[in-house]
C-alpha cells in the first residue's frame, strides 16, 4: 500500500470568476499531483469576520497541517475556497452589507465556475460559524449541487447563545454603518470569549496577522443577520446528507437550539457531534486533528447499501 503524500506535495492556484458586472470573487484551489480522478471536491465556506485563506489555509511553523486544505488535499481531495464578496482578494467596492443571502450568492458563482471547470459532480461542502449560514441557504436552494454539507458553529434560531446576546447590544452600531474595523486585537477576542486556552497562542497571532493582512475592516451584514433577522434557513427544507458540528465550549451555538434543528432534517444520513475541547474557529484550536478527523470520517462515509423499504 503506497504512502500518503506529504504537505509539502500540496500545490495553490488561485482562480477568480465574475459574480456579475461589478463583483469579481477570487477562489483558491489546492490539490496534490493533479486535479483530476479525486475522492470528490471540497468547499469550505468562512465566516463573518475573516477572509477564507486565513481560516482554511493558515501556516503556522511546528504545526503540522494547519491548513485544512493541505490536510485534505493530501487525503486525496480537491479542495476550494472562496472570498466572499467584501472580504480578502474580492471586490469591496459595492455599498452593501453583504449578508448570508448575498454570500448565498457567491457560493453558487463559485460553485458553477468550479464544475464547469472541473467537470466535477456535487460538492462537499463545509461552512464555519456565519459560513454554516451561508452554505445551508447555498444547500436550501441548489441542493444538485451539495453532496455532503458540513455545519460547524451553526446557529439556528439563536436561542441559548451568549454570544449573540453580548452582540445584539451593538446592533444599531452595525446598522448604522455598511463595515466595521477590525484589527488584531479584535481577533484575539474570538479565542478569549468563550474558553481562553483552547488555541496555542502562537496560532491565535498567526490566523490575526494572515486576516489582518488582507482586510482593516470586514461587512456587518452577517452580524445583522445574525442579530435581528434569524432563523435565517429552514431545516426541512436541507434535503442533503448533514453534519452539525458543535464545539463543546461555543459561546455562538446553543446547544437545544442545535438539537432542535437536527431533529427538524428530513434527510435521515445525519449526524450531530460534539467536539471536546474546541470553543470557536475550530480549525485553529489544539484539538484541531479532532476537527479533521470527524469531518474527513462524514465526507468519506460510504454510500448506504440498504435505505429500507
Amino acid at each position: 500500500m503506497s504512502a500518503l503524500p506529504e504537505e509539502k506535495d500540496v500545490v495553490g492556484e488561485e482562480h477568480w470568476v465574475d459574480k456579475n458586472e461589478e463583483v469579481r470573487l477570487f477562489l483558491w484551489n489546492k490539490y496534490v499531483g493533479s486535479p483530476e480522478g479525486k475522492k470528490g471536491t471540497i468547499l469550505f465556506v468562512h465566516g463573518s469576520s475573516m477572509a477564507s485563506q486565513p481560516t482554511f489555509d493558515l501556516q503556522v511553523e511546528g504545526r503540522p497541517f494547519s491548513s485544512a486544505m493541505n490536510y485534505f488535499a493530501v487525503q486525496g481531495y480537491d479542495t476550494w475556497c472562496v472570498d466572499m464578496e467584501g472580504y480578502g482578494r474580492s471586490t469591496k467596492t459595492r455599498d452593501i452589507t453583504c449578508d448570508i443571502a448575498n454570500g448565498a450568492d457567491d457560493l453558487a458563482a463559485a460553485s458553477a465556475y468550479i464544475q464547469e471547470l472541473r467537470g466535477c459532480g456535487p460538492f462537499l461542502m463545509y461552512g464555519i460559524s456565519s459560513g454554516a449560514l451561508r452554505a445551508a441557504a447555498f444547500a436550501e436552494r441548489h441542493p444538485e449541487r451539495v453532496k455532503r454539507l458540513a455545519l460547524d458553529a451553526f446557529v439556528w434560531t439563536g436561542e441559548g447563545s451568549p454570544t449573540l446576546e453580548q452582540r445584539r447590544k451593538k446592533l444599531p452600531e452595525f446598522m448604522a454603518s455598511k463595515r466595521r474595523p477590525i484589527d488584531k486585537a479584535f481577533v484575539r477576542t474570538i479565542f478569549s470569549r468563550d474558553h481562553p486556552g483552547c488555541a496555542e497562542d502562537k496560532v491565535v497571532e498567526a490566523f490575526a496577522e494572515a486576516i489582518c493582512a488582507l482586510d482593516d475592516s470586514i461587512p456587518n451584514g452577517t452580524y445583522i443577520d445574525m442579530c435581528s433577522r434569524l432563523p435565517i434557513v429552514d431545516p426541512e427544507k436541507i434535503t442533503v446528507p448533514t453534519i452539525v458540528m458543535r464545539g463543546e465550549y461555543d459561546g455562538i451555538a446553543g446547544l437545544e437550539d442545535l438539537l432542535k434543528f437536527y431533529e427538524k432534517l428530513p434527510n435521515t444520513d445525519k449526524t450531530f457531534t460534539m467536539m471536546q475541547g474546541i470553543s470557536h474557529a475550530s480549525f485553529q484550536q489544539k484539538n484541531y486533528m479532532l476537527v479533521y478527523h470527524i469531518l474527513g470520517g462524514f465526507f468519506a462515509q460510504p454510500e448506504p447499501v440498504y435505505k429500507g423499504d
